[in-house]
């Protein structure tokens, strides 16, 4: 877009995400072209002008209202379309007596909400962006919404803006932005990367999702903002006519655009084709939203995100604060910020690039250094139980060091390679299990299910090992909210014996160059594959069940393919499975997972295979699993929505 248009509005008042409001971006030292610069999405819309009243008065009003914890129930209104029945808040009853704002309309629905991928890869790419550079996007984006916005001239909309304009206290659940009834009318403009401004007025009749917001603050507001606000917060209201849809189409397109899909980095970075980057970044977002990357996982990509977003506000707020020459505090401080954002940016990046995304993990999980063995070379066995009893320690040899703990988390603490830490009957928590280096022995006493262990939801991690050779057994692993899966074994080798996993994110997941022997356990409720395998690695599957797996529902059931086993090929894994019942999973019992470009292993077989005749399909798995060292012998495979086993590219 032009550098008049991206200037438009060189402070971000209304405080709404993404439009304006942003200051160039540097590397400290530079100048505002330099890498990381954001962009200023400008479109706006021009109120009519009214007479400027006293700032003092205004002032005054403001500080009336500060929103207190009370609603007072208006029926629905606006939010009849999305959330109905919520009682609409009120400002306290100190505001100035006035007839109280009716309901808001519902607004129109986006279609984009329905559409399958392909169309909206279509419509961006095709379209709206039709093979542009990276740097051209806006200036495409503009062209598309300026056709769109001739279409009719006036409407009605619905203005959505940040409540920190009217309220100078407010709790932020219970009122998430502040709606206005506007009638708006467009004006055309010669250029298409001219900002866009149309002429806006309250209309009639007086309506607002806050009951009794006064509407002389409402006009004063407007007049503070110079009777600007950002066309992309206006949402027109829903109406017969196709015009006004197709504008709110328009409208959502161009939001979900800068949104979602552009980062701040693109037009800094020469891309030779940007419409595949964008439609890298659609399949993106269609994979999060229809659930082929569980959620926990997806949770990872949405706080890495906006921790980038974030990060970058404070930098440019740190940097409009100084006033002169930088100091040395200062500009060392500026450097930090700005390398956080590099960072950022990287593991954005990496989550774009469909390979590494499937293929591998995207940072260390574990930092902590082993400890090794203790210098004195004994180990000790650790006892975790509210109280130790000499019943307890009967049956180990009189010259083992022991200590006891009350806390798991302590025990694990205390451990260095070689001991062991044996857990009686209770409830537990231990964030050092996701910390593990050492070569330890964990395990229960008794029936496994009533040695719990918890995740504490709060963090990323449950159970990570980078041990060369750790053990869990007898144990019942109980995931709550985390992000990774509910085992991670990054490095080295994991055994998992008689436990049961009860999982809440994604299963238990052997990283490139690590190995894992399961074996007697249960894997239930994985909301992706109950066991992944990721290139390279290494797993031995002995009496398992594997069952009710890749739990979220998707709105692709072509893309629901994961289910009790995923093996991700890219260096090929190696695996063995025997004995193991696997059934009633989402998607498929084995998943074999080839990207497209080594596409050659299948095609092989298929060539090898072809007069097989109703064998082939048989012939095509026999020779695929040939030749990636997968041996599966006497396993039950049944019931799984997708079928048995299944070669899925990528």
């Amino acid at each position: 877009m032009a550098s008049g248009a991206r200037a438009a509005e060189s402070e971000d008042r209304t405080g709404s995400p993404g439009w304006g409001g942003e200051k160039a971006v540097s590397a400290p030292g530079g100048d505002g072209a330099a890498a990381g610069t954001p962009k200023s999405k400008a479109w706006s819309v021009v109120a009519s002008p009214r007479p400027v009243k006293a700032k003092a008065g205004r002032e005054a009003a403001r500080r009336r209202l500060q929103l207190l914890p009370v609603t007072q129930a208006q029926g629905p209104g606006e939010g009849a379309a999305e959330e109905e029945g919520e009682p609409l808040p009120s400002v306290p009853e100190e505001a100035e007596a006035q007839a109280e704002a009716r309901p808001l309309p519902p607004i129109c629905v986006s279609p984009m909400r329905g559409m399958w991928r392909e169309e909206k890869v279509a419509l961006y790419c095709d379209q709206v962006l039709q093979d542009c550079k990276a740097e051209d996007a806006d200036e495409a984006m503009s062209k598309y919404l300026s056709e769109k916005l001739k279409l009719k001239d006036r409407w009605l909309g619905v203005w959505k803006t940040n409540p920190e304009l009217f309220f100078v206290k407010y709790e932020e659940a219970s009122i998430p932005f502040v709606g206005i009834l506007v009638e708006v009318t467009c004006t055309p403009h010669q250029s298409s990367t001219s900002c866009f401004k149309v002429t806006v007025s309250v209309a009639e009749p007086f309506s607002s999702n806050i009951v009794n917001i006064p509407r002389a603050l409402v006009d004063e507001i407007l007049e503070e903002l110079e009777h600007c606000v950002p066309l992309l917060e206006v949402h027109p209201v829903e109406g017969p006519d196709s015009e006004i849809r197709d504008i709110a189409l328009a409208l959502e397109v161009v939001r979900f655009f800068y949104d979602f899909l552009w980062r701040d980095w693109d037009d800094e970075e020469s891309s030779e084709n940007y419409t595949a980057l964008i439609e890298e970044r659609i399949n993106l977002c269609c994979d999060i939203q229809d659930g082929t990357i569980p959620g926990p996982i997806a949770q990872r990509f949405r706080k890495t995100l906006e921790k980038y977003k974030n990060k970058r506000v404070e930098l440019i707020e740190y940097q409009s604060n100084i006033k002169e020459d930088p100091s040395a505090a200062e500009a060392v401080e500026c450097w930090k910020k700005y390398y956080e954002i590099v960072m950022l940016c990287g593991l954005l990046k990496m989550w774009e690039d469909l390979r590494l995304r499937v293929h591998g993990p995207f940072f260390p999980r574990i930092l902590r250094r082993r400890k090794g063995k203790r210098d004195f070379g004994k180990t000790i066995t650790h006892i975790v139980a509210k109280v130790m009893t000499t019943n307890m320690v009967k049956d180990l040899s009189s010259d083992t060091f022991l200590q006891q703990h009350d806390d798991l988390d302590l025990a694990l603490d205390s451990c260095y390679s070689g001991d062991t830490v044996v857990i009686f009957p209770g409830e537990y928590h231990a964030v050092n299990l996701a910390l593990l280096t050492d070569d330890i022995v964990i395990k229960g006493v008794g029936k496994r299910e009533e040695i719990r262990i918890t995740s504490e939801p709060s963090h990323d991690s449950f159970v990570v090992s980078k041990a060369d050779d750790v053990k869990l057994m007898h144990l019942s692993l109980i995931q709550q909210g985390t992000v990774d899966g509910i085992v991670v074994v990054e490095s080295g080798h994991m055994t998992l014996k008689n436990c049961v996993l009860k999982c809440d994110g994604t299963g238990v997941c052997v990283l490139t160059g690590a190995a894992l022997t399961l074996t007697d356990s249960e894997i239930t409720g994985a909301q992706g594959a109950g066991v992944e395998l990721y290139p390279g690695s290494v797993a031995v599957l002995e009496r398992n069940e594997i069952h009710h797996c890749n739990t979220l529902g998707t709105s692709d059931s072509s893309k629901s393919t994961s289910g009790g086993v995923s093996v991700k090929v890219l260096p090929a894994p190696k695996l063995n499975m025997t004995n193991n019942h696997i059934y009633s999973n989402s998607g498929y019992g084995v998943s074999i997972n080839q990207p497209t470009e080594q596409f050659f292993i299948v095609e092989e077989a298929l060539h090898k295979g072809a007069a097989s005749g109703d064998s082939k399909d048989e012939s095509v798995l026999s020779k695929v699993m040939q030749n990636l060292n997968l041996e599966m012998n006497d396993n039950k495979i049944e019931a799984n929505l997708k079928g048995d086993v299944r070669i899925v590219t990528i």
